[in-house]
């Protein structure tokens, strides 16, 4: 394989599209093959959706927690985390019910981008429904305008390392986030929060705690350490957090 020619497939799974795309002279193509085969696989094992997923099984109390896989252990302890990291506002009961799904696909990418890595790519972009880990670069990554649809609110430019941006708000998939402390809805909610850091396991787990945090979000974001964030209040004005995510990650205003 000639330097620079870039290996690509789009998976459909987990109710959303999949990109996957890895540069390098050395990139094996069974790498793709086994990252699919890895999300396919997060699905059937995490899906709420699905009546015998290992999480539906444990929803339903039919499995206990010691019982289940390693993925699902692994999956169980990093939820814990979050909740203790964010005071609660990361819960997998939004729903109502046992969900970890506002972890896990940002975890599932994150696991697909070092597949690839594994399999020689120099340069990693895995994208699952706007949630995107990045290694290596260059990379330049829109983040999409959730008042203004085909429009972007700025874009980020990244040149080495790992980078992870994940996006919460409404725009997509309506109102799905509550104050997991009273099960209602954010008041004043924002349009859009995007969230950096260097893993996506981490930054998908943030933004969706700080969405619900709602007027908290801001003062939290800025004390956690490697993260940046910009949200887009209802009415189209924007703040941002000043840490950077990377020092190697450049965020520019987009304009037109």
């Amino acid at each position: 394989m000639a330097e620079g020619v870039a290996l690509h497939r789009t998976v459909h799974t987990m109710g959303t599209v999949f990109s996957l795309t890895a540069r390098g002279s050395t990139v094996d193509p069974a790498a793709l093959d086994a990252a699919e085969a890895w999300l396919h696989h997060v699905d059937a094992t995490f899906s709420p959706y699905r009546p015998h997923s290992e999480v539906s099984r444990l929803a339903r109390g039919e499995l206990t927690a010691e019982a289940c896989s390693p993925e699902v252990t692994e999956v169980l302890g990093l939820c814990t985390r979050a909740e203790e990291r964010t005071g609660g506002w990361f819960s997998t009961h939004y729903s109502g019910s046992f969900d970890p799904t506002g972890l896990v696909k940002g975890w599932a990418v994150e696991r697909a981008a070092r597949l690839l890595l594994a399999g020689g790519a120099r340069d990693v972009c895995v994208n699952g429904g706007g949630d995107i880990q990045l290694y290596g670069g260059p990379w330049r990554v829109g983040v999409t305008d959730p008042l203004r649809p085909g429009r972007l609110v700025a874009v980020v430019a990244h040149h080495a390392g790992p980078l992870a941006i994940a996006t919460s708000g409404p725009a997509e998939r309506g109102c799905h986030i509550v104050d997991p402390h009273t099960g209602a809805p954010v008041p004043d909610g924002l349009a859009s929060l995007t969230v950096l850091s260097a893993h996506l396991t981490d930054a998908d787990a943030w933004a969706t705690a700080a969405y619900a945090m709602g007027a908290e979000a801001r003062s939290w974001l800025a004390r956690q350490p490697g993260v940046r964030a910009l949200a887009v209040r209802p009415d189209g004005s924007t703040w941002e957090t000043c840490a950077p995510a990377a020092p190697t990650a450049a965020r520019s205003r987009a304009h037109g």
